[in-house]
């Protein structure tokens, strides 16, 4: 029996190719077991501030969730509060593929507001303190998709409200020109006011002020609203009844001939996009007690698309605009043509610092250098 066992060592450690020191008897011979390396043990701990040095002052650091992320607004919004609260403290998300310049500004993750236990989860492993709720469907788009306009702005919207009350979130959702409709008083349209919207987008926009302000009267959240108008930025357009005022600067550009699909004397209220994002990250940095109401409208300009032509022409004297009304005429008709942001002004120092001249220098100041960048890798491919 014993010699079964010695065998089998001897076979053991024939096979593991082990050598046995001088004067030692294999009987007794026990080699050495190569210890294995720990696993480092993977934990939650990676999403608490107390891992990574933050603030437990949700005034001064809070950890912010923006949903809806990648769209006109989100990237710029992100990047404003990242450089006051620091860049892991803002958590961007959305339900499409992020750039690669998103993914190396910061946190970046998959959310579809639809889906209210991913919501839950993203909130208790990040320890969310301010949500910023910026997934929509715009006008146009959502007139051309009903349902699905119902489902994000409305289905959409009740999940994040639920999830703000649950965990105690500041909540934040912007409202817009198109939330007022033809029975609204246009020039100017007050805070309050009869609204009566005519689109899915409005009427989306109308229910999430009231279902905010009542989540804020019955469970206490703190609740704010913006009303934008027209949002004037550098990014393509992407599907709103204002969104010839973006248009217009990149065909002044490249064709020098813009088809415009409002009538040339539409006066619609607009603002530049640094204007907007300041205003926002101010207004939610403002103290519950300073706030007369819930909802601001806040702009800048009003101008129709044959002023703003006039005015690009400035820049580029040979733009050709033809005006071809389309029907997004009648959803323009029935907008404001000015806002009054007088109690945005008194209650919280709102401040615009672009009027329509500099809005337009600074558009060509930033999209002249892109395109000429364009030309010039066309003309070389051309040579090549």
């Amino acid at each position: 029996m014993k010699m079964n066992v010695i065998a089998g060592q001897l076979k053991r450690a024939v096979s593991l190719g082990t050598k046995f020191p001088l004067g030692k008897q294999l009987s007794t011979y026990r080699p050495k077991v190569p210890v294995r390396p720990k696993k480092e043990v993977l934990t939650a701990m990676s999403s608490k501030r107390s891992s990574h040095g933050y603030y437990r002052d949700v005034e001064s650091r809070p950890r912010i969730l923006i949903t809806g992320s990648l769209g006109q607004l989100g990237p710029g919004l992100a990047r404003i509060f990242r450089e006051k609260y620091g860049r892991d403290n803002v958590i961007m998300s959305d339900i499409n593929k992020a750039s690669e310049s998103v993914l190396e500004s910061g946190p970046f993750l998959f959310a579809d507001v639809l889906d209210m236990r991913s919501l839950r989860e993203i909130c208790v492993n990040y320890e969310i303190d301010w949500l910023v709720h910026l997934s929509a469907l715009l006008s146009a788009v959502g007139e051309a998709n009903v349902p699905l306009a119902m489902q994000v702005n409305i289905e959409g919207l009740h999940n994040v409200l639920e999830v703000a009350r649950m965990y105690k979130l500041k909540l934040f959702i912007p409202s817009t020109i198109g939330a007022f409709g033809p029975d609204s008083p246009r020039n100017p349209t007050p805070d309050m006011t009869i609204q009566r919207p005519r689109t899915i987008y409005g009427v989306s926009k109308v229910h999430a002020e009231l279902m905010g302000e009542y989540y804020q009267h019955k469970f206490g959240i703190d609740f704010r609203c913006l009303r934008y108008p027209g949002v004037i930025s550098t990014d393509q357009p992407g599907g709103g009844t204002t969104d010839y005022a973006l248009k217009i600067f990149h065909d002044a550009l490249t064709t020098k001939v813009h088809m415009c699909f409002l009538k040339p004397d539409t006066r619609l209220p607009m603002m530049y996009i640094d204007d907007l994002l300041t205003a926002t990250c101010e207004f939610m940095q403002v103290p519950e007690s300073r706030l007369s109401m819930r909802t601001y409208n806040i702009g800048a300009v009003d101008f129709t698309p044959d002023e703003l032509a006039h005015e690009i022409r400035k820049f580029v004297p040979e733009l050709e605009v033809v005006y071809k009304p389309d029907h997004r005429q009648a959803i323009a008709d029935s907008w404001p043509q000015k806002f009054d942001y007088s109690n945005a002004v008194k209650d919280w120092g709102y401040r615009p610092l672009y009027n329509l001249p500099t809005l337009c220098e600074v558009m060509f100041q930033s999209l002249m250098p892109k395109y000429k960048n364009r030309k010039d890798q066309i003309l070389e491919e051309v040579k090549e």
